[in-house]
This record gives C-alpha cells, sequence and structure tokens, in this order.
C-alpha cells in the first residue's frame, strides 16, 4: 500500500478501512442512535472539551461555511496566512457576511497583538483563525490569539480551523475559550474523507439564535436540535461512522499525549532535514507539527522526485496554489510513524544525489 506523505488526506489502516463492511441499519434506529452517543464521550475526550461534537457527512468545509453563517451577527475579523484562510474569507464574500480580512506574509503568522490591534479598530462580534495553514506550514498562537481576543471582548465568537492539526496537536477547547472548532476526518484522524467534526460551544449557539438566515444543512441549531436525540438532521455516513467509532479506540489507546510526542518527533525530524538541505519557509517559532513546507531552493523537479518516491510506494505534495514548485510539502500526521519518516527522507536523499 503507499505511503502519504502529503497534508491530507492520509493513509488508512486496513484494519481502519474494514471496520466499515459491517451491515447497514437505518439512520432513525435505535442501533444508529447508540452508535452516534457511544462516539460522543471519546471526542468530547480529544476536544478537550464538556461541551457537544457535532459529526457531519461533509468535508471540513462544509461545517466551516456553516459556522460563519450560524454565528455571524455584525461583522467577522478573518485572519489569513495562507490559502486556506483565503478560501474562508472567499466563502464569506460568498455568502455576503460583513467581514474585514487580516493579512500577514505568507509564511508569517497571525499575531496576538496584530489581532487585537484589528479587534480595537472594529465593531467585529465574530473571529475566524486557522490553527494550522496547510499550503504555508505555519502553526498559528491559537491560544495566545483567543487570551488576547477575549480580554478585549469577552462576548466574542470564536472559530478555530483545525483540519489539519486536531487529533495530532493538542488543541483544549474549552480552557481555551474556544466556541467552534472545525476538523475533518481525513488529516490526523486517519480516517477516509467524508466526515466534519465541530465541537461548538453554548455561547456560539447563542448567538446563532440571534441569525437569520442560517442555511439548513450545517445549521448550528438544526444540527444541536437532533444531537439532543443522539442522530443527525439528514442521512449520515453510517459506513465512515463504523470506521470512527474503532479508529476512536485506536487513537485513545496509543494516548493523546503520545500522539501529540510522535508528531512533534516527526515535525522534527523533517524540519531538522530541511534545514541542512533547503530552507524551511514558515517563521521560526511557529511551524506545523503536521506538515512542513520547504523552500525548492534547488529548483528541483517536483513530479520527478515523486516518480523516484512512487518505485518505494511513497509521495509527497507540491507546493500549494502560488507557491507551486517555489515550495514541496511533507505531511506527518495520522498514522505516520517515525521510522517511516526516516525512510522517506533516505529516499529523497536518493534522488538528490541523482539530482545534481
Amino acid at each position: 500500500m503507499a505511503r502519504l506523505f502529503i497534508p491530507g488526506p492520509t493513509d488508512v489502516d486496513t484494519e481502519v478501512l474494514q471496520a466499515q463492511v459491517r451491515p447497514m441499519v437505518g439512520h432513525r434506529s435505535t442501533a444508529f442512535e447508540q452508535l452516534y452517543a457511544r462516539l460522543q464521550p471519546r471526542l468530547r475526550k480529544i476536544f478537550q472539551t464538556d461541551h457537544r461534537v457535532f459529526v457531519v457527512a461533509s468535508s471540513g468545509s462544509g461545517v466551516w461555511e456553516g459556522a460563519m453563517r450560524s454565528v455571524v451577527a455584525r461583522r467577522l475579523l478573518l485572519c489569513v496566512c495562507g490559502a486556506f484562510g483565503q478560501r474562508w474569507a472567499d466563502v464569506a464574500a460568498s455568502n455576503g457576511t460583513p467581514f474585514e480580512q487580516l493579512d500577514v506574509e505568507w509564511g508569517q503568522a497571525n499575531l496576538p497583538e496584530q489581532v487585537e490591534t484589528a479587534l480595537k479598530g472594529g465593531e467585529f462580534d465574530t473571529l475566524a483563525v486557522v490553527h494550522n495553514e496547510t499550503s504555508t506550514g505555519v502553526e498559528n498562537p491559537i491560544g495566545e490569539i483567543v487570551t488576547r481576543a477575549r480580554a478585549l471582548r469577552p462576548d466574542l465568537v470564536i472559530l478555530v480551523d483545525a483540519v489539519s492539526s486536531a487529533g495530532g496537536v493538542p488543541i483544549p477547547v474549552d480552557s481555551w475559550e474556544i466556541d467552534v472548532l472545525v476538523t475533518s476526518s481525513q488529516k490526523c484522524f486517519a480516517l477516509p474523507p467524508g466526515l466534519a467534526f465541530a465541537a461548538v460551544s453554548d455561547r456560539a449557539l447563542q448567538r446563532a439564535a440571534s441569525v437569520s438566515n442560517r442555511g439548513w444543512y450545517f445549521d448550528l441549531l438544526l444540527l444541536e436540535k437532533y444531537h439532543q436525540r443522539d442522530t443527525t438532521p439528514s442521512t449520515p455516513a453510517i459506513s465512515l461512522l463504523y470506521a470512527l467509532d474503532f479508529q476512536l479506540d485506536r487513537m485513545l489507546a496509543e494516548g493523546m499525549e503520545a500522539r501529540a510526542i510522535r508528531h512533534q518527533k516527526m515535525a522534527t525530524q523533517v524540519q531538522s532535514w530541511a534545514a541542512e538541505r533547503f530552507e524551511l519557509f514558515a517563521a521560526e517559532g511557529y511551524r506545523s507539527k503536521t506538515v512542513t513546507s520547504i523552500r525548492n531552493l534547488r529548483a528541483l523537479d517536483i513530479s520527478a522526485l515523486n516518480k523516484h518516491l512512487s518505485l518505494h510506494e511513497m509521495s509527497i505534495a507540491n507546493g500549494y496554489g502560488p507557491l507551486k514548485d517555489k515550495t514541496f510539502r511533507i505531511g506527518h500526521m495520522g498514522e505516520i510513524q517515525p521510522s517511516d519518516v526516516a525512510e522517506l527522507l533516505a529516499h529523497i536523499d536518493e534522488f538528490l544525489q541523482t539530482a545534481r
């Protein structure tokens, strides 16, 4: 089986794939309600929250759009440090959501003091930040950002995109006072694509009650209504939920602290290797623990590199959007182990020898 060292989807263990092969049940049945209910305590443990975690048949982008529509009553401050922050700006614009964009140079982080200054300059009731920007390999200091923002505006509703970090990097939702944290199944959770998870606070639901035109499929209040009955408003991805049920046990058996240590170790492996041979794109001190973006200083042909890696059933990712060919990215998340990373880097070194 090929090993994917890309920002997602990530490799899925054979046993997890096999867990999907179970008889179908009706989504209005007691069997389904029992399945949904037994997911909740484990999801809350992973997200470090006492609140609900919605499980939706969608990519993370769907729930992110729904969260914006549900909670922005006046104006949104949207932090952008790469392609996915910019995607959320495009989503806000396409929905007619009043927003202001706080940009930094790609490769830099959104800093707490910048966010604080921007919040002072406008009538914002919502803040949105990407935790882990996969296009640049930047991890934003979410804890510090939220602390500053909350001190300034206690009633602010705060949205965090943790699509490529939750499940691999500790994000204490409740202690950081995050209102909506969104992620999806195909990254650090190491599941097939198709599920989105959203840890949602009471404050977010209270705000949603004052917002009109929230849509239907991703309306947080509608999701909560059905969540209270251990079910979903529309047909769920039942086979994927079987896989989630199985994978949550595997994640917690490893231990979330051990899982975080493993992800940090792999990030250090890749970033130390890259610093010796190339240059890291993300600013020092703000480098992702799940995906590393590397400046392509040698003008490598990334397609040729991947062709070489395919001989060993491996692949990495080119740069994203305007960074294509200028950078390349190595994902180190999910089920990948430090030994896998060491093998990958050895094979890239083989290619570098031939590319001189």
